[in-house]
């Protein structure tokens, strides 16, 4: 017997809720859920419930949000250089990005659970209003792309492994060129 995917879609004009989940009106977007294999309802809604929180968390910034989501063993699995591992990794990302992009938000286009596994492909957006090392922002949009896999053990998320569009990012906020 085959399985097919468990697909969700979100359009713009509906809003995302699983009561079960206390979901607030102010929650991160999501746009698309697929379910790529069977797992029981109480590991799907866990599993959502940590990664929804954790994009949460990206949207407001707010920590209370992360210590809900990852679990005390966190790992970054694509540590960038100069961010602590574990738990206070993503804290630290957040606060410093936030330095630079105070109105940061996310959205996520698709997340997709397989079992422990969730891959969230997001979209950053945001004006460059603070500083990013020694370039004072004048308040121009940014607008970048990211994926993450998470592995999600017992609610919480463990493990993170991570990519993001860090030259459009660097571009719009003119720290980068590409060369002619």
């Amino acid at each position: 017997m085959t399985t097919k995917p468990l697909v969700l879609r979100v359009f713009a004009a509906l809003s995302f809720s699983w009561p079960a989940l206390g979901v607030a009106a102010d929650s991160v977007k999501i746009n698309e859920i697929v379910i790529a294999s069977p797992i029981s309802p109480a590991q799907r809604e866990a599993t959502v419930k940590a990664v929804r929180t954790f994009y949460d968390f990206w949207n407001t910034g707010d920590t209370a949000l992360l210590k809900q989501a990852i679990a005390e063993n966190f790992t970054d699995r694509t540590l960038p250089p100069g961010r602590p591992q574990g738990p206070g990794g993503p804290a630290f990302a957040s606060r410093h990005f936030r330095a630079a992009v105070p109105d940061l938000k996310v959205t996520v286009e698709k997340m997709i659970v397989a079992g422990d596994y969730v891959t969230v492909h997001m979209r950053f957006s945001g004006h460059f209003t603070g500083s990013f090392g020694q370039t004072q922002g004048k308040g121009q949009p940014i607008a970048f792309i990211a994926t993450d896999l998470v592995k999600v053990e017992n609610g919480r998320i463990t493990d993170n492994w991570h990519i993001e569009d860090n030259l459009t990012l660097f571009q719009q906020m003119g720290v980068a060129t590409v060369g002619s």
